[in-house]
């Protein structure tokens, strides 16, 4: 078949190499294991446009986004694998994703949204494999008294159970 070019009729195909999670993730791992990095979440869709968020336990800097994002793109070769590429670190706003992020942010206050859409405001005491321990307190008419006293209630909420959980922000 002869294609003559700008002959939109003709039929045009395009090989493009599909880029792996699992090559993403070797191709960080060295970095990974020089800190106390960890992945929040990994994309990469079908016309390799790779989305990498990355944290530590001290938080990370634009600096340090850099150097995964130069460990991923000086190691894939732009004429076989055409790629769009974006690293960063989770926001303020965005919702906490894996046990890591949990064990970061013990102390603060959390804002949980359940799978049965039950709002919970409380401090993260703990974190485990399983899930988190909130403490919230509730103004509550105690039996023998005028006033309402705060009340402090534990729960233990399953990662299962949680369909959002925000950090708090205070200034």
């Amino acid at each position: 078949m002869n294609v003559e070019p700008g002959d939109n009729k003709s039929p045009v195909l395009f090989l493009l190499s599909m880029i792996s999670k699992e090559k993403v993730e070797s191709l960080i791992a060295d970095k990974l294991a020089s800190g106390d990095y960890f992945i929040v979440s990994l994309d990469v869709s079908a016309s390799n446009s790779i989305k990498l968020i990355i944290d530590s336990m001290q938080g990370i800097s634009i600096d340090e986004c850099v150097e995964f994002s130069r460990a991923i793109e000086h190691n894939l070769d732009r004429e076989s694998e055409d790629f769009e590429l974006e690293v960063s670190s989770p926001g303020l706003s965005t919702s906490l994703k894996v046990y890591q992020q949990y064990v970061k942010n013990i102390g603060r206050e959390l804002n949980v949204l359940t799978t049965d859409n039950k709002k919970i405001k409380g401090l993260l005491i703990s974190s485990n494999e399983q899930g988190i321990v909130l403490e919230e307190e509730q103004k509550t008419k105690i039996e023998g008294q005028k006033k309402k006293a705060i009340v402090k209630t534990r729960q233990n909420i399953a990662f299962d159970n949680i369909k959002k959980a925000l950090v708090v922000i205070k200034f």
